[in-house]
């Protein structure tokens, strides 16, 4: 589990995050709606230990990440909005060494890339050089380099931007498929798509999580209005 305690952050004098608290289970994906400037991004590279928080504690398994975070890190996938990848490597390539660079063994670096291959639907591009793929498809392998160890938490900021809507459905099932094995926060506008997959939405508003919509229960319609409403200022 990932528990965020009374997070605060200033950009000089201004407050992006004030007293933000949450927590993330392992079979969750939650998600993170807000305005453009909400503090959203802000808050995922907090939690990915990119940013140092004002106040505030992160506990992952009940261990503080900002302590040891270097432990923490072991346990973390993170994939920014705009991955850097390496073009001149193929696909295969590029996750073997991916793995081996995080300090996987030798011996298991086939199975963790052959797991995260099959999740992330990338076997037809496997030997395939990455400058080759398709915008969604890059993103794929990103998606494919920050779940290889099975971490237990997963952040993933902005994950939908710029895909088109069937890729934005085989990205929803990946995180759903992560969410398994890990506890998963997302970042994203495309609400529609994102409320068919997320067990929970947290609306930023002012620094702050105004509102915080649960599925579980009502009907997936049901659960969209009420994000909706959240996102408009309606609680």
């Amino acid at each position: 589990m990932l528990e965020v305690r009374n997070i605060a952050f200033s950009y000089d004098r201004r407050k992006v995050l004030r007293d933000v608290s949450f927590s993330v289970s392992p079979g969750e994906a939650v998600a993170i709606a807000g305005d453009n400037g909400a503090g959203k991004t802000t808050l995922l590279k907090i939690l990915a230990t990119l940013m140092a928080p004002e106040s505030g504690a992160i506990l992952s398994d009940g261990q503080d990440a900002l302590s040891h975070p270097l432990r923490y890190r072991s346990q973390l996938g993170y994939m920014q909005e705009s991955p850097a990848l390496y073009e001149d490597m193929t696909v295969k390539s590029y996750l073997k060494y991916r793995a081996r660079l995080k300090g996987e063994p030798d011996k298991r670096i086939r199975r963790r890339v052959g797991e995260a291959t099959e999740i992330c639907r990338l076997a037809d591009v496997f030997d395939t050089m990455i400058h080759n793929l398709s915008f969604g498809q890059k993103k794929c392998v990103a998606l494919a380099d920050a779940m290889l160890l099975r971490p237990r938490v997963m952040l993933l900021d902005d994950v939908l931007a710029g895909l088109d809507v069937p890729m934005r459905e085989s990205v929803g099932k990946i995180v759903s498929t992560v969410a398994t094995f890990s506890s998963v926060i997302v970042t994203g506008h495309e609400i529609p798509d994102i409320v068919k997959w997320a067990s929970r939405v947290l609306v930023l508003r002012n620094g702050s999580i105004s509102s915080s919509v649960p599925a579980a229960g009502i009907a997936r319609t049901e659960f969209a209005a009420r994000v909706d409403k959240a996102l408009k200022g309606g609680g």
